[in-house]
């Protein structure tokens, strides 16, 4: 265990070490919400918590220290649940979606949504033949929003969480503080400067558990991922109208969900009566809702391909060591902060990565495309702001919002529809073309997607459809031939003097 500075009488701020300073910030971490009660029972009795970096601390109660250091080591021999810190996502996603107000619904508010998802789904019937999703109508409320989709938020990021995860235990392993690496050792379990063992150790028996750099660092490496995935979902709370604004399906049971505080104040200053702008955003929600319930394999596939791309992502561990270099280690907000600025991802050049981008880019585009040329079919009779509402929410996606950017730094990756105008227009040739249940029948296979030459080019879509419908053709009878030859083959006598 490294030296303690030696104690030459009460320090004053200005002789305080880094550790002294960051000490009772790191165990405000460790204690969680027992923090303050404990470090004011602590003040109360006439001891500093910064002691217990130094050897000063040998004076104090040894009872108090030890209520501090028990609740340390319960939270530290806890196992972690994984590369996102679940516990601090969801602590910091209702804080963040309450932040601006979260009031409960009235009974008024919840029954205007339901009815609007119903309504929706009668003009829906009229221009799809994809049918209801089946699922319950839902008015939520933020907090409601952030309870029920983020699980998915925290499956989305758990791979890039890992790999950052890693590469934090590898460029601070060597960066923490003097003893701090000790407290995970099978060696003498006093802490840096506490002259005792805790409660039932002895000379010789294990330190606290966990604690060793590596382990440290992935704990607080989860913490930090907990930290910004709970401020994008805590931010995309009070911004979303529904469970399908960002393309990718977020419940695992079919249902409508609309927002009706966040419609409210998406409707206030519009031109539009706020019954039209509900009546077309629940138009968008039924729609997405009956895409993902009745196209079985698109929910796999989109959540396939953002993992394949994710799992992909390399970690510069030059540019997350330059910008970790100055950074408090106790200091989880400005963990949070160095992590957030994008750089630490490198650059994605391998043809594998850009393949599933391009894939991934077109089935969001698709999606979007869809749901906006469906939807503005279903609303032009009945809605007379129909198309500017329409333009208003193209523009909308494609600008994304500040819980998309955060998202993008923390898995390297935009999930918006860069596409959707060309997606809208295919999707509205292949109707006129071929009517509702030609579109629809696009959907039965993701082999029969279109692909982004299609989004470049919508006026060739049926001639390639029909080009590559008649090269499968004439392969399915050229195998048919050498299967039908090889049969013939086999019904022919032996030749002579063969057994």
């Amino acid at each position: 265990m490294s030296p303690l500075p030696p104690d030459d009488g009460a320090p004053g701020a200005d002789d305080a070490t880094p550790w002294d300073q960051g000490f009772e910030e790191l165990l405000r971490q460790m204690l969680g919400a027992d923090a303050d009660a404990a470090l004011r029972e602590l003040r109360e009795r006439g001891f500093d918590p910064g002691a217990l970096a130094g050897p000063g601390a040998a004076g104090a109660d040894p009872q108090l220290v030890q209520h501090v250091l028990a609740q340390v080591q319960r939270l530290l021999s806890t196992p972690s649940d994984g590369p996102v810190n679940t516990g601090v996502a969801h602590d910091v996603a209702r804080q963040v979606a309450v932040a601006e107000g979260d009031p409960s619904l009235t009974a008024a508010q919840a029954r205007e949504a339901t009815q609007a998802l119903s309504v929706a789904e009668l003009w829906l019937d009229a221009v799809t033949d994809l049918a209801p999703s089946g699922g319950r109508a839902h008015a939520w409320s933020r907090s409601e929003w952030v309870e029920a989709t983020l699980p998915a938020w925290d499956a989305l990021v758990a791979p890039v969480a890992a790999s950052v995860a890693d590469a934090l235990a590898t460029v601070l392993r060597d960066q923490l503080p003097d003893g701090l690496g000790d407290l995970g050792g099978t060696g003498s379990p006093e802490l840096p400067g506490v002259g005792f063992t805790l409660p039932g150790q002895t000379a010789g028996s294990p330190g606290l558990p966990g604690t060793d750099p590596t382990a440290l660092m992935r704990r607080m490496g989860s913490a930090v991922f907990g930290m910004q995935v709970g401020q994008a979902a805590g931010t995309m709370s009070r911004e979303v109208f529904g469970a399908t604004d960002v393309g990718l399906p977020l419940l695992d049971e079919p249902a409508t969900v609309l927002l009706p505080t966040n419609v409210a104040a998406f409707a206030d200053g519009l031109d539009a009566p706020a019954e039209e702008v509900r009546l077309f955003l629940a138009l968008r929600e039924a729609a997405h809702a009956r895409l993902f319930t009745h196209v079985s394999w698109l929910r796999g596939h989109l959540r396939g391909l953002v993992d394949a791309y994710a799992r992909g992502i390399t970690i510069d561990l030059g540019e997350l060591e330059s910008q970790l270099r100055d950074v408090d280690l106790t200091d989880t907000a400005a963990l949070q902060g160095a992590l957030s600025s994008g750089g630490v991802f490198g650059l994605q050049n391998t043809p594998e990565q850009q393949a599933t981008l391009l894939r991934l880019e077109t089935t969001l585009a698709l999606v979007e495309g869809w749901v906006d040329e469906v939807t503005a079919a279903a609303a032009l009779p009945h809605l007379p702001h129909a198309v500017p509402l329409r333009e208003m929410l193209r523009r909308r996606r494609a600008a994304g919002g500040p819980a998309e950017h955060t998202f993008a730094s923390l898995v390297g990756l935009e999930l918006r529809p860069r596409r959707s105008r060309d997606a809208a227009a295919l999707w509205a040739r292949i109707a006129g073309e071929s009517g509702a249940a030609g579109r629809e029948a696009v959907w039965a296979h993701p082999d029969l997607l279109p692909d982004a030459t299609d989004l470049d080019d919508p006026a060739g879509y049926a001639t390639r459809r029909e080009t590559a419908r008649a090269e499968e053709a004439d392969v399915d009878r050229a195998l048919e031939e050498i299967f039908r030859t090889a049969g013939d083959d086999s019904d022919d006598p032996p030749a002579q003097g063969t057994p």
